[in-house]
């Protein structure tokens, strides 16, 4: 499917006036860097002009391209399908109108074209694609920063704003695909393209409901042995379920199936929106990470709180070694606790964090370090963050900076140097689960 997320040339078939859907995505296509060929297509011919670059719209397709973005009302989609198929090798079909408002009649037989022309379909009723790394950006959703996850979503608007969250969070993308009612192409196929794909690092699904379980069941089986996938199960509830059949016209099913079908395949199931990023997050940083876990503090509170989340996540909290104790009791004021958590108090400086992490780090019992930090207005969150920068460490370290204002700079500081901040110590524990869990 590169032809898809890595194409060389693009049509873009619609309404050109501003405002318009096919307008939009030629002018995320064109902004976002494509240096492949752009060809825009309207019966009505003209010009269109984006960003200082004026384009030709061509009257009709004549000429092979990779990928075409077709976003006309959905009775004329068949027939274009038949009309351009022998040129394109996938459709990306915006459309809406078909299965999802009982037009099944009409879906089948767009299906019907492009099997006919051996063209691949994504859609119809869908948001759009993202190749990331390949400065293709094929819908209307906001753009993101290139990184390691590939976010496939069974709902458009969840979709958009998914990405828009992930660039808040700090997340970087590899890709982005809404299949919308999956009358050809599914979230099997993806979760398998994507499995092989070189720049992703993890997976995070987005589904309603899924046509084929077997088929589903082994695609995930395969994509959860070469990387982390993240599932996001809308419809659990009764009510829920139903929603989702009018959505996207899938069949949601019981959940309970579904949850041992996460299970059995290796996947990672999440309850909410937030929880996704925090493990797209972690699994961006790392692999996985062992159960024991040391907590490193300049504020006790948020200490407690990891404390009893972590542990109610069932990891340990790990008893340092009498050898990590005595050297920590070297350097640390006496007021200190060197007891797991370890509060290094108010006024920890970087030289404090630094030390104590690197301590904690070579302590064998050690698997993994969750360091929080709430600095006082006296020391800039920046000297922190480079304490956690360069500290010498080969063991998982997740980060917690609160709040707000007070931590923006060395948040940044952190993002820049590849660190995700969770932003609370709930959050933090959260993402170390997930990394155990992997």
């Amino acid at each position: 499917m590169d032809f898809f997320f890595y194409p060389s040339s693009v049509a873009v078939f619609g309404s050109f006036k501003k405002g318009a859907i096919a307008y939009e995505i030629l002018r995320n296509i064109v902004e976002g860097g494509f240096e492949g060929e752009i060809i825009p297509v309207n019966p009505k011919g003209g010009t269109v002009k984006i960003s200082g670059r004026t384009f030709q719209i061509r009257e009709q397709l004549d000429e092979p391209v990779d990928s075409a973005i077709i976003a006309i009302p959905a009775k004329f989609v068949p027939a274009l399908i038949d009309e351009i198929g022998p040129l394109i090798k996938g459709a990306v079909v915006i459309s809406a109108g078909f299965s999802e408002v009982g037009n099944e009649e009409l879906e089948r037989e767009l299906l019907e074209k492009a099997k006919k022309h051996g063209v691949r379909v994504i859609g119809p009723n869908c948001a759009g694609i993202f190749g990331v790394h390949g400065k293709f950006f094929g819908s209307f959703e906001v753009r993101v920063k290139p990184g390691g996850l590939a976010l496939i979503s069974q709902s458009g608007a969840f979709g958009g704003a998914a990405l828009a969250m992930g660039n808040d969070e700090g997340i970087g993308f590899s890709a982005f695909v809404s299949y919308g009612n999956a009358a050809d192409l599914n979230e099997s196929d993806f979760l398998e393209y994507f499995a092989d794909d070189e720049n992703t690092k993890a997976i995070a699904l987005y589904i309603e409901g899924v046509k084929d379980g077997r088929r589903f069941l082994k695609a995930l089986r395969y994509a959860s042995t070469k990387k982390p996938v993240i599932i996001l199960k809308a419809g659990k509830s009764a009510s829920g379920a139903k929603a989702a059949a009018s959505h996207t016209g899938s069949l949601a099913g019981s959940y309970e199936i579904y949850r041992a079908a996460f299970r059995q395949a290796g996947a990672i199931e999440v309850e909410e929106m937030e929880e996704l990023f925090d493990a797209a997050k972690a699994f961006e940083m790392y692999t996985r990470a062992g159960k024991r876990v040391a907590v490193i503090t300049n504020s006790g509170g948020p200490g407690v709180l990891a404390t009893d989340k972590l542990e109610r996540l069932g990891l340990e909290m790990v008893r340092l070694s009498d050898e990590t104790i005595e050297e920590l009791r070297s350097f640390l004021p006496p007021q200190c606790s060197v007891k797991n958590p370890i509060d290094l108090i108010a006024d920890a400086d970087y030289e404090r964090y630094r030390r104590t992490i690197e301590v904690v780090c070579g302590d064998k019992n050690v698997d993994s370090l969750l360091v929080i930090c709430v600095p006082p207005i006296f020391i800039p969150s920046e000297e922190i963050a480079k304490a956690v920068i360069e500290a010498e460490c080969d063991k998982p370290v997740i980060v917690n900076f609160m709040a707000g204002d007070l931590v923006r700079e060395g948040v940044r500081l952190l993002e820049e140097h590849g660190i995700k901040n969770f932003p609370t110590p709930e959050r933090a524990a959260r993402a170390l689960s997930w990394l155990a869990r992997h």
